[in-house]
């Protein structure tokens, strides 16, 4: 005889939950190596059976609704934490970009997503709080004469955008080691306009200082 919680509900078998946690962590592999990828090449990859994944996400839209979300959660928690309200333009912009490093999986799919035709109205949402953040510091750098304003701030932001998902995915691949983002938040601001040296020491300011604030 099932037993039943509280609510007079069936529980959820034990393996339901691993499952799903499996699921979605193939499928962002996955749909960031292949955003088409289809979702009977994900319950494969994954080891479930179709109907498996076909019980927790009923269409291709629901699983990516729901990566998305993830993604989206994860790259606000990493901002929210990196934000630093005094900082200025490059200090800003360094720990953004060490934030976003550090939510790597999340960061590269949500692009690799919001870049592809895949219709779905859901993708650009969750990405569009740290594109506006990002084009918001970058004009107040321009403004104040450390980044460069030979393009317009949204333009600047998407190329710089470009660079960090192809740093991002060299590193994945293993063809180029960043492990803490310190080397690839340096060549973002060097993209940005900031000189080689200027941007190295930046970086390493930025690193110890948050350091320091974890040690305290």
């Amino acid at each position: 005889m099932q037993t039943t919680d509280v609510l007079g509900r069936a529980p959820q078998r034990k393996d339901a939950h691993s499952n799903r946690r499996r699921i979605l962590a193939t499928a962002r592999q996955k749909l960031r190596e292949d955003s088409d990828a289809s979702l009977d090449s994900i319950a494969q990859a994954a080891g479930v059976a179709r109907r498996t994944l076909y019980g927790h996400f009923p269409s291709r839209h629901a699983l990516i609704a729901d990566l998305t979300q993830e993604a989206g959660h994860e790259l606000r928690q990493a901002f929210a934490a990196a934000r630093a309200p005094d900082a200025d333009p490059i200090a800003a912009m360094t720990r953004m970009v060490l934030a976003a490093w550090a939510v790597g999986d999340h960061y590269r799919m949500l692009v690799a997503l919001g870049r592809s035709r895949l219709g779905e109205d859901a993708i650009p949402a969750p990405l569009a709080p740290a594109r506006d953040e990002a084009v918001a510091t970058l004009r107040r750098g321009q403004r104040e004469g450390v980044f460069a304003d030979h393009l317009p701030a949204p333009v600047l932001a998407q190329a710089l955008e470009a660079l960090m998902l192809a740093l991002a995915e060299e590193n994945a691949a293993g063809r180029w080691a960043d492990p803490t983002g310190e080397a690839s938040a340096t060549a973002f601001l060097v993209a940005a306009g900031v000189a080689p040296q200027v941007a190295a020491l930046q970086v390493r300011d930025v690193v110890e200082r948050c350091r320091a604030a974890g040690a305290g």
